[in-house]
């Protein structure tokens, strides 16, 4: 009954009626004992050249006799049998065979389907398998029959089928084109444009080849509606072959329909032609204020994504003469009046953009109060101006919130005087997620001044009660921040965090004696007297970091507290098994304990050092170690000058980020590096870097931030930079030529 070792599939041919008659027997077996003949089979031949029917259909009859229970853990044992002998074949394959079949014939199916229901209903399933993830691509023929059915909807799933599988069977997918060439003169626009998106979104060699002369028809065409589906057909076609686009001069034809009627048209243009220009080398895209001004007038008319890719174009634009941003920003002004969070933001980018270029500081001002978050502004000619800019994204999910938030970082720190009297729009909620709430007080504390300080305290004191531990312990820290930053507050931040230190709560006391620890730093000899509340408190410590500033604190001012060499031996008894942050912190303190009260560290120090030295595997503190020995052994008064040295100046501005990386993330409002305040360069690999481009008109700091980034290598001289500045990295904005093209640059662009 079984097959022997010896037997191989080349000596034997096998067969659908040769393996029914050798493995499955006559007479009716149990289904255990069927299954060990199966896995005795597989395991004793070369499975390789046999066809799928073979053994998928001995596993469907298996599965599906009805002779007694099977148990499920063999037929757990013969899957992964299957599956390590042909890893390629699932078990799921054999229902899925028959599925196939099953709409194979439906789709045949010669019955009478005047309209189609049939073959409709037929294709809805199809599309639902794909949408499972179930493989359909057997019936690849048997859909492109179906491609002649001149019904749209159920050409819009055919399509759909076809992008799918087209690439994974380009031969079969050859049989199609002659479809596409009819659907493509079809009178019904709707099937003209769909099916020039098909063949574009087909990447298959010989369907390219195809798609030029059409796709250049459409672009041509008389409906709006397949020449914007054109106009998206280049920039995908750009993708899968540049050359091609380049030489047949389609680029041309898009820049041609930026002078459209219609302004989808228009959008879709400008679109395309933005994708290409991120995706060349050789190919910049540079708008005039002629063509600038046509895109702003077809805002009005636009969808709002339409305004999106039109918006996000005119950052391509470099105004060159004075007066000329400063109009186009009115212009684009009520688009932050748009109820889509997109448009408002990508507004916001192009306005920022554009301040960079502007002369007078009442226009610049002007800007930043229609930036502004007030529901009703009213000016001195009594004219009111209703501005929601923030109220709009911050009133919606929490997730377009956070992006918000996250570009209001940005432009803050480039602008503050746009949000700087409206802090309470930024007050946290008590159902907002902790993501929104961590934003809004980076927020806070950035836009804090002496007018607001209090009512900002306030915030952070009620924040500080909440339940959320990592809440609290931001809104604890930005206490101590506002203190350092804002010197007239530091008083009132100090006895706010002892209150706090009052309350007792481990992690808010141990947050508090970390902040106050800088607060000491940026006014020395100034709030001692607290010293003794934080020393109450030694119990709650469990962290390194409240650790190692609290060992700070006792070691800086151990002159002046009584028992710090007590203190110190207190911390001392577990300091091999601190982490590395807490022993740094404690050799320091013990040296300058020494040096400050030879007699009272005269015990300690000899045995810190000794630990350092040699029981500790950690090479900085071991140097360190050495370092103080050394000093304290040759040369006290050297140590002294070395331990006790003035330590350096701590300020808040040190959390800025530098102007050149700033103004790179402003020109990138509404994107990922704009979340992550990353430059782009940094997550997309071969990333066309943008940048302020010089202009007789660009404000002085944004030359200079230009300067900086050049000097700092932070942009790459490509093809598509400025000559003038790669010869002249220092050049100011009046010594920058109007009119200067770039060398190797594609002038095709230049509108």
């Amino acid at each position: 009954m079984f097959i022997s070792s010896s037997t191989t599939p080349n000596t034997i041919p096998y067969t659908r009626r040769h393996v029914r008659r050798k493995v499955l027997p006559a007479r009716p077996y149990s289904k255990l004992h069927l299954m060990c003949l199966i896995g005795h089979c597989f395991s004793n031949i070369n499975l390789l050249p046999w066809p799928q029917f073979c053994w998928s259909e001995m596993l469907h009859n298996l599965v599906s006799s009805d002779l007694e229970p099977i148990p499920v853990r063999a037929v757990q044992l013969l899957t992964h049998t299957v599956q390590y002998l042909i890893p390629t074949v699932q078990p799921h394959s054999i229902p899925n065979r028959r599925k196939i079949q099953e709409l194979r014939a439906e789709l045949n199916s010669e019955k009478k389907d005047s309209k189609h229901m049939k073959k409709k209903t037929v294709m809805k399933k199809i599309v639902a398998n794909m949408t499972m993830g179930n493989d359909m691509s057997p019936l690849f023929p048997d859909i492109i029959n179906v491609m002649n059915v001149p019904i749209l909807e159920i050409k819009k799933m055919v399509y759909l089928y076809l992008i799918n599988y087209a690439r994974g069977k380009p031969d079969m997918a050859m049989m199609a084109i002659s479809t596409f060439m009819k659907d493509v003169e079809d009178p019904n626009p709707l099937i003209r444009a769909l099916s020039i998106r098909t063949m574009g979104y087909i990447q298959v060699e010989k369907i390219v080849d195809c798609l030029v002369e059409p796709l250049r028809h459409c672009l041509r065409d008389q409906d709006p509606y397949v020449r914007k589906t054109a106009a998206i057909c280049v920039a995908k076609l750009y993708l899968h072959d540049r050359a091609l686009v380049e030489n047949e001069r389609f680029i041309d034809q898009l820049r041609d329909m930026l002078g459209d009627p219609n302004p989808t048209v228009v959008a879709n243009a400008i679109a395309a032609l933005t994708e290409i220009s991120e995706r060349s080398d050789n190919i910049q895209l540079k708008l005039n204020i002629s063509i600038a001004s046509k895109l702003v007038a077809a805002l009005n008319e636009c969808s709002e994504w339409g305004q999106t890719y039109i918006l996000e174009a005119l950052m391509y634009y470099v105004p060159q003469e004075q007066g000329d941003a400063e109009m186009l920003a009115e212009r684009i002004a009520p688009r932050l009046q748009h109820a889509n969070s997109a448009v408002v933001l990508t507004s916001v980018k192009v306005i920022m953009f554009l301040m960079n270029y502007m002369q007078k500081e009442e226009d610049i001002t002007s800007m930043c109060r229609k930036l502004s978050p007030p529901l009703v502004i009213r000016f001195p000619d009594h004219q009111t101006l209703s501005v929601h800019v923030i109220v709009t994204l911050l009133s919606s999910g929490p997730e377009v919130q956070y992006v918000a938030l996250r570009n209001i970082l940005l432009i803050i720190q480039r602008r503050p005087e746009v949000l700087r009297n409206d802090m309470k729009v930024f007050f946290c909620k008590y159902n907002d997620p902790i993501y929104v709430k961590l934003a809004k007080l980076e927020i806070m504390f950035r836009l804090a001044q002496s007018g607001s300080v209090d009512q900002v305290l306030s915030e952070l004191k009620e924040y500080a009660t909440e339940v959320d531990v990592d809440f609290v312990r931001k809104a604890v820290r930005s206490i101590g921040r506002l203190a350092v930053k804002i010197e007239s507050s530091a008083e009132r931040c100090i006895a706010a965090l002892l209150e706090l230190i009052q309350t007792k709560v481990n992690y808010v006391v141990q947050e508090a004696i970390v902040v106050i620890k800088d607060i000491f730093r940026k006014y020395p000899n100034q709030y001692e007297t607290i010293i003794g509340t934080l020393c109450e408190n030694l119990d709650n410590l469990d962290e390194p970091e409240a650790k190692a500033a609290m060992i700070w604190i006792i070691g800086q001012y151990a002159d002046r507290i009584e028992n710090s060499d007590e203190l110190l031996d207190d911390f001392l008894y577990t300091f091999l098994e601190e982490p590395v942050e807490v022993q740094l912190a404690l050799l320091t303190a013990t040296v300058k304990l020494f040096i400050k009260r030879p007699t009272a560290g005269q015990e300690l120090v000899p045995k810190v050092l000794k630990w350092a030295t040699e029981e500790v595997d950690n090479p900085d503190l071991r140097d360190r170690g050495y370092i103080y020995w050394r000093l304290l052994s040759t040369d006290p008064t050297a140590a002294k000058a070395v331990v006790l040295s003035e330590k350096p100046h701590i300020s808040t501005e040190t959390d800025n980020m530098e102007p050149a990386l700033l103004d790179e993330l402003l020109l990138h409002v509404a994107s990922l590096a704009s979340i992550y305040h990353k430059s782009p360069t940094t997550f997309i690999h071969h990333y066309k870097p943008r940048f302020l481009i010089p202009s007789p008109v660009l404000r002085r700091e944004g030359a200079a931030v230009y300067e900086q980034a050049f000097d700092q290598n932070r942009l790459s001289l490509n093809a598509y930079d400025n000559p003038y500045i790669a010869a002249n990295p220092y050049a100011t904005e009046t010594s920058v030529p109007q009119t200067q093209v770039p060398g190797g640059v594609d002038l095709l662009l230049d509108l």
